[in-house]
């Protein structure tokens, strides 16, 4: 893998995790009256964190972020957002967990990638992608557990 592609691969979880920062934000708004409405606000600051981190990586190995993904993931995200809460929280909880799942194959195998080729010297992005990946991996089983307990009635009213 050489440089360019990486930039472009880094370029592409920017993307995703602009994405998820304004389906998170929105679906927070929509369940505002549910305790998955503070998780949904809590994982959109944790997303912000991604999206800052992969410019700041992205910066340092001299690329630039994709203007693509600040015009266009937003917008992506806000729409997806408000169409999955309309399918009601716990389809919305199943979704996300779906969402993330992808985010985390992508991530693991970027981290394959950049292992065998050896094109991570410094080993920064590597550590940053496996932050980030296990991030997704929380937020997969705390979206998971909240529909458990949804469907458990565990949690209505917190």
């Amino acid at each position: 893998m050489d440089r360019e592609d990486l930039l472009r691969r880094l370029n592409w979880f920017y993307s995703l995790e602009i994405n998820q920062v304004e389906l998170y934000k929105v679906q927070s708004n929509q369940f505002k009256d549910h305790y998955a409405g503070k998780v949904f606000e809590r994982v959109a600051e944790i997303e912000q964190g991604h999206v800052e981190n992969i410019e700041k990586r992205i910066l340092a190995m001299g690329g630039t972020p994709t203007a693509l993904g600040e015009v266009i993931s937003p917008i992506i995200g806000m729409s997806l957002g408000s169409l999955m809460s309309l399918t009601g929280l716990e389809r919305a909880l199943q979704l996300n967990a779906e969402i993330e799942r992808k985010a985390m194959s992508d991530y693991k195998k970027l981290v394959e990638d950049l292992v065998s080729s050896g094109e991570d010297p410094d080993g920064e992005t590597c550590i940053l992608l496996k932050s980030n990946f296990i991030d997704e991996h929380l937020h997969t089983a705390f979206f998971d557990m909240l529909r458990g307990n949804l469907m458990e009635d565990k949690i209505e009213g917190i």
